[in-house]
């Protein structure tokens, strides 16, 4: 049995359980489309059983094998959670539509906060990190109106698109030899005049490089920028305590930032999309004041529509993450922190075996769990080609994996593995966001060697 199944009489005992608090109502029979005798109920096994066979043309997103994008299945306690939430549907816009799941994703959001080291803070959760980060920057472009937003090269593409939905100008900053925020080219640019607000990104989604938040913050101090730390990916991470040294002291810089991104349906077990937007300043609440003649009645306590851009939200969601994080409590040392420490632990490990391979070029250890490299050949061109053919191969022995086009430069800093003809060189990249990864880098290893044998059996070596 590959799909948890065990789990699912845990759900019925919950649901009794619910059905019990509603206990006083009168009975109401089911309308006709919801009918629970024998031909009702025929009809939905034959629906579900199509369903089942469509959702089979997927790849094994749950499997250790499945090592390519950023895809991890959610905890039992999230998915069976998230269920049992959808009986009631509760909608987290105003309180008389969820008001148990409005409470528990107050409570959910303090936690991550507080895992960043703030107590007083604004924040709520989002459909995912482009809404979350839009949030963010439209805040930041309230308090720094007409100024340009920076990121850097490698930050994620939303944030470019953002600044078009805006009406902000962008501006991306170049990226050293390891993928991160570039400090110079930053200086140069605040020195320009205009910047208002600089993205760091605590782990870039196509190699999770981590941008220099202490010098950053440096910069801050002398130029008055608003600092937003998109942590959309890596964000958990803090809680890591196997990170390099650069990179933990920049996670433990996050406190100091104006605001947070950080998407609990990447390494927070949930399922999509719930992603979190946190302030430092509540006071930045005064942005969203606004109106509604139908939905904010029902109390006088704050509204969850009252401090989002977005409007209708899965209550469902809220309780998911609440619950797992009653389970998994965001501690270091913790059950939860070891799981990602072991997603670390299994990127360097298969770093390394790259590494030591001469037929690969591997130049970027990994700061968080994900792992790019491509096929040593003559040029760029033929690396990328080489990769594409090794990613092929790669599925058909069931190890999936993710290609990326990367800068050359950042991919052969040394120039001594390909000629440089071409700007970009496609690569193979593996995201090892599994606790259960540590335990398979061995198969994974193997599988990536048969289908790299095959490739280059044929293959003129340069």
């Amino acid at each position: 049995m590959k799909l948890d199944r065990a789990t699912l009489s845990l759900l019925e005992e919950a649901l009794t359980r619910l059905d019990d608090g509603f206990s006083h109502l009168p009975e109401v029979a089911p309308f006709a489309g919801a009918r629970s005798d024998r031909s009702a109920a025929s009809g939905l096994r034959d629906i579900l059983t199509e369903v089942a066979g469509r959702l089979r043309d997927n790849y094994p997103y749950f499997h250790p094998l499945y090592a390519g994008q950023m895809l991890k299945p959610p905890h039992p306690v999230a998915r069976l959670a998230y269920a049992l939430a959808l009986w009631l549907n509760p909608n987290n816009h105003a309180l008389d539509g969820g008001r148990a799941s409005s409470a528990m994703e107050r409570e959910a959001v303090a936690q991550l906060a507080h895992m960043f080291g703030w107590t007083a803070h604004l924040g709520h959760l989002t459909g995912g990190g482009t809404m979350a980060n839009l949030e963010a920057l439209w805040v930041a472009g309230q308090l720094r109106p007409d100024t340009t937003m920076i990121a850097s090269a490698q930050a994620h593409y939303t944030h470019q698109r953002i600044s078009v939905v805006l009406g902000l100008p962008f501006q991306a900053v170049a990226c050293d030899r390891q993928g991160r925020m570039e400090l110079t080219a930053l200086e140069r640019l605040l020195e320009s005049g205009g910047v208002g607000t600089v993205v760091a990104t605590m782990g870039t989604t196509a190699t999770g490089a981590v941008d220099p938040l202490p010098a950053i913050l440096r910069l801050r101090e002398r130029y008055g920028f608003r600092l937003h730390a998109d942590a959309a990916y890596g964000g958990y991470f803090t809680l890591a305590a196997n990170l390099d040294e650069a990179a933990g002291v920049a996670f433990a810089r996050l406190p100091e930032v104006d605001s947070i991104v950080i998407d609990p349906h990447k390494h927070g077990l949930q399922p999509f999309g719930c992603g979190s937007v946190l302030f430092r300043d509540p006071a930045v609440g005064r942005f969203y004041r606004h109106d509604s003649p139908y939905t904010y009645f029902s109390s006088a306590e704050l509204h969850l529509g009252e401090i989002s851009l977005e409007c209708s939200r899965p209550g469902a969601a809220a309780v998911a993450l609440w619950a797992t994080q009653r389970l998994l409590p965001l501690e270091r040392a913790g059950e939860f922190a070891t799981m990602l420490e072991r997603c670390r632990a299994a990127a360097l490990g298969l770093y390394q075996r790259l590494r030591d391979d001469p037929r690969f070029v591997a130049p970027l250890k990994p700061e968080l769990d994900i792992v790019v490299w491509t096929v040593r050949a003559a040029s760029a061109s033929a690396s990328g080609m080489l990769a594409r053919k090794v990613f092929d191969e790669a599925a058909r022995r069931d190890l999936h994996l993710a290609l990326a086009d990367l800068p050359v430069e950042l991919m052969d800093p040394a120039g001594t593995g390909f000629s440089h003809d071409q700007p970009t060189v496609t690569c193979l990249r593996s995201v090892l966001m599994k606790p259960e990864h540590l335990d398979w880098v061995p198969q994974i290893w193997d599988r990536l060697l048969a289908a790299t044998d095959i490739v280059l059996k044929g293959e003129p070596q340069g």
